[in-house]
């Protein structure tokens, strides 16, 4: 499954984060980055959390300059927010939020935390290694089994209300090896650019 730009989120935010979500969305879009995840939180004072990434899945520094500086004359006249707060870009990080199909492609094998908006094999909170996806979900091999659940359970992605990924070392190393590469390739674009 290719990473695509134009990709849309499975779990989306409601109320006013939608709105804001909303009203950013297409700026991110024109500078070739994916929303994540828009969060309006109560700390210090107000935070507006925008969660967002290359299409390639890094994000630098500069990066969430570039997004905040893009950002926030779009929010200042749309003025979402009837009070002060401090804006807060950042990349997803290593333990991320899943909201794309691809998020699921890509971290397969990975421990993921998920809940669903609905009972499935008698739960809602599920938690496991991310085996297989396809165009309608993916398999959990379960990591916590209890009396009489089977190992395995299959989450369509409409059912998906949350997920997140689980910090492990393999996760880890495996996120620095995907940054790695993702640096080289944009190091080998930009020299090809030049020639």
């Amino acid at each position: 499954m290719q990473d695509s730009p134009k990709e849309p989120r499975l779990i989306v935010e409601t109320g006013l984060d939608l709105r804001i979500a909303e009203i950013i969305e297409p700026t991110l879009d024109a500078m070739d980055y994916r929303l994540v995840r828009v969060r309006l939180l109560n700390q210090n004072g107000l935070t507006l959390q925008i969660m967002c990434e290359r299409n390639d899945g890094t994000m630098t520094v500069e990066d969430c300059e570039a997004v905040s500086m893009a950002v926030s004359p779009v929010l200042d006249v749309e003025d979402p927010v009837d009070k002060a707060y401090h804006l807060e870009v950042s990349s997803p990080g290593i333990d991320r939020p899943m909201v794309r199909k691809s998020d699921f492609a890509r971290w397969t094998g990975h421990l993921v935390k998920c809940e669903t908006s609905v009972l499935l094999d008698g739960r809602k909170r599920f938690r496991g290694k991310i085996a297989e996806t396809n165009e309608e979900g993916f398999t959990l091999e379960r990591d916590q089994i209890g009396y009489g659940e089977e190992p395995r359970v299959i989450i369509p992605y409409s059912a998906l209300a949350e997920a997140k990924l689980i910090l492990t070392d393999d996760l880890i190393r495996d996120a620095l090896r995907a940054d790695k590469l993702a640096k080289a390739e944009a190091a080998n674009q930009n020299d090809a650019d030049e020639d």
